[in-house]
């Protein structure tokens, strides 16, 4: 069997081999292994995307399920290499699995696992996080002080943009955000307006909620507004928050027409898919409008940016964290390994992908189940009735 350059052995009798393509956060979901009778390896190699010749070597000749991550290209060949390696279970670190080609896992039987239900307030408070920062210019004036350019009060100095009393617009009401809303109403007094194509009926009784306890406390209430179109969000919000998933018809959601759509000093944040924004666009409309804001956690061509956004002082990127919070990603890991496990041992698959709670309760041992399979239908696995 092919051995990767630097690779970590748990529990090396293990019945079940389960690799790791990366050393996650946490080590329950190694004991969780480990405790099924699994020989765990993690690929330790200092090489932060791994090839696909990289991942074969990884598999080697027997191998019942890996875990990988989003940027790695799962398709044919590996499926292909995994199926014949005897292997029936594949599970992304990450609620999206754009990376992955189901239908290949299909032709080949492996099961798809993902961990969604862990990732909702983390990415919501990064998306928050990246509202304020663009509003008040926080990185500008941080890179300032570090280049040792202060040398007193001055009445224009990095002035930015005020919250409270103005308008939040979220493209994408699902849970993420939803939360990301709610935090933005509460949080600083924001009034709403979305899009969806579905009425967010929770977050619309939240906002009502909440507008009347600051009217009854003498404050102005804030408002909820469901858009008609996308058009009518980027209109007339101060922020706006993108959280569409991402397909054929939000591919570019956010083009060079959209962009002119939207308020000279607006701030567009974006913690949902890198295309959803034609970049290119963006650096041109940033160049052009000095006092319109962008945070971005994702990119067009992750890891990568476009030419000229490094250069926007009126951008702020960071390298998709939106999920990176301890808690979380130690989640998401135990969730991962537990979608292979769950296969490997004939486990039926949790009816809520959403409600992974019991999952992640370290005083108590995991259900019996996969906790999320994306092809579950396609490949006929039972669900729990736990």
């Amino acid at each position: 069997m092919a051995k990767p350059i630097s690779i970590e052995v748990y529990n090396p009798n293990g019945k079940y081999r389960v690799v790791s393509t990366k050393s996650m956060p946490g080590t329950r979901w190694i004991n969780l292994l480990i405790e099924q009778d699994c020989r765990v390896e993690i690929c330790t190699q200092q090489k932060t995307i791994l090839s696909v010749e990289d991942i074969i070597a990884l598999i080697g000749d027997k191998c019942d399920g890996v875990i990988g991550q989003l940027t790695e290209d799962w398709g044919e060949t590996l499926f292909a290499a995994l199926s014949r390696a005897g292997g029936k279970a594949f599970s992304n670190m990450a609620v999206g699995y754009n990376n992955v080609d189901v239908n290949a896992a299909n032709k080949h039987g492996v099961a798809v696992g993902n961990t969604p239900g862990v990732l909702t307030e983390t990415t919501a408070e990064l998306a928050a996080s990246l509202s304020l920062a663009a509003a008040r210019r926080i990185v500008e004036a941080d890179q300032f002080m570090r280049a040792g350019l202060y040398d007193g009060w001055l009445p224009h100095l990095f002035v930015g943009n005020l919250l409270k009393g103005q308008t939040v617009g979220v493209i994408g009401a699902g849970r993420i955000g939803s939360a990301y809303a709610r935090m933005m109403v509460e949080g600083f007094k924001m009034n709403l307006i979305y899009y969806d194509l579905y009425q967010s009926t929770r977050l619309e009784k939240f906002v009502t909620a909440y507008g009347e306890f600051l009217k009854a406390n003498g404050e102005q209430p804030v408002t909820w507004k469901r858009a008609a179109s996308m058009d009518e969000v980027l209109r007339e919000a101060d922020v706006i928050s993108l959280h569409p998933i991402l397909d054929k018809t939000t591919y570019h959601l956010i083009n060079k027409e959209s962009l002119a759509t939207m308020k000279k000093e607006a701030i567009l944040v974006n913690c949902s898919r890198g295309p959803v924004v034609d970049e290119v666009a963006l650096v041109e409309h940033l160049k052009q409008n000095p006092m319109f804001r962008v945070g971005l956690d994702v990119f067009e061509d992750e890891p990568y940016m476009k030419p000229g956004l490094a250069d926007m002082k009126n951008a702020v990127v960071v390298p998709h964290i939106a999920s990176a919070s301890k808690w979380t990603r130690e989640g998401m890991a135990t969730l991962a390994a537990l979608n292979v496990l769950g296969k490997i041992k004939g486990y039926p698959v949790w009816g809520d992908p959403n409600g992974v709670a019991p999952f992640l309760n370290e005083n108590a041992p995991p259900p019996a189940a996969s906790p999320s399979i994306v092809n579950a239908k396609a490949l006929g696995l039972p669900v729990s009735k736990l």
